[in-house]
């Protein structure tokens, strides 16, 4: 069962641009957020949604969470449609933005019983839920200090447990560890394992790779407001190529190592400034073996040797032509 649809979303957006000269302006441009983008994501699973910096993904998340009304389309959360009801749909899903939407003069149980009692739950019900939130996410000793003494972390986690007071069937997670040290993401991330193992179905945005590669059942990849490409993280680094023989020499013996390289693949690629010949090979360790036992008997010492996977990285910028990039308008 899809917990998500989305289907030909479009959203234009009109900007103003700067006037040219004394007095005069020129027609406001328009910029296409979503592009006919359709995608959808199955109950109890995690989608990732990749793209660089203005691809669509925080719009594509504004419209399924009832933020914004898409120009055109059609998208259903829980099977309830986002455009026609979206009360409906606000009582089914949580959304944690990008940014912690908690008030920092209050303390974290104040801030989490304050949004059970917009939800309309009684006081004693709204208790009972923020002390079970504090619990589950190790925010129970911190629970009576105003949340400006908290950490970058620790202000993710209550804003993701503000997101869960009503038990969401879907949760909506934009770039939910930006701005968090490695070791407040590896934190998240298990929480957010947590939630996926008790059912939650999850739609994530974010900017790091290898936070999708972590956490995430299937990848879309989305550019100028369209998916661009989906599957699982192997998958994509399969599209992109196989493994890779790397190695690394001085550089009076890049020549010699290029005809060594050459015998094992046809395809050389050689970067002179890092030193570095590496072609695309099919036999993993049987050309990784071949390479060294010809190097040894050249009597070349190589600086680096070995086999180089396909990254998330690699798909990204063999996709996008983009880097990664954190901040969308």
């Amino acid at each position: 069962m899809k917990s998500v649809i989305a289907r030909d979303l479009v959203k234009v957006y009109k900007v103003s641009s700067r006037t040219r000269s004394k007095g005069e302006k020129s027609a406001p441009k328009e910029v296409r957020a979503l592009d006919g983008l359709s995608l959808d994501v199955e109950e109890g699973t995690v989608l990732s949604v990749l793209g660089p910096n203005g691809a669509g993904k925080t719009t594509l998340v504004r419209v399924l969470t009832t933020l914004l009304t898409p120009d055109s389309g059609e998208a259903s959360v829980a099977g309830v449609d986002v455009i026609k009801h979206p009360d409906e749909v606000r009582k089914v899903i949580g959304l944690s933005g990008q940014y912690a939407a908690v008030d920092e003069t209050l303390t974290g149980w104040d801030n989490l019983v304050m949004f059970a009692r917009l939800y309309r739950m009684s006081s004693a019900a709204a208790s009972a839920r923020a002390n079970e939130l504090l619990e589950q996410f190790s925010l129970s000793d911190a629970a009576r200090r105003p949340i400006k003494t908290y950490s970058g972390g620790m202000r993710r986690r209550l804003d993701l447990a503000a997101s869960l007071i009503v038990k969401p069937k879907v949760l909506f997670l934009d770039e939910p560890t930006t701005g968090l040290d490695p070791r407040g993401r590896q934190e998240m991330w298990g929480v957010i394992n947590s939630l996926v193992d008790s059912g939650v179905t999850l739609l994530l945005t974010t900017q790091y790779l290898e936070e999708a590669d972590q956490l995430a059942d299937e990848i879309a990849v989305v550019d100028h407001g369209k998916v661009i490409a989906r599957g699982t993280s192997d998958q994509l680094k399969r599209e992109v190529g196989g493994e890779r023989l790397e190695i690394v020499v001085e550089h009076q013996h890049i020549p010699a190592v290029r005809e060594i390289v050459a015998r094992i693949s046809p395809n050389v690629v050689i970067d002179e400034d890092l030193r570095r010949i590496s072609a695309p090979v099919s036999t993993g360790t049987k050309a990784l073996m071949e390479a060294v036992k010809a190097l040894d008997d050249a009597g070349i010492h190589p600086l680096d040797l070995g086999l180089k996977r396909p990254s998330l990285d690699d798909v990204f910028l063999s996709l996008t032509g983009h880097v990664a990039e954190s901040e969308e308008k």
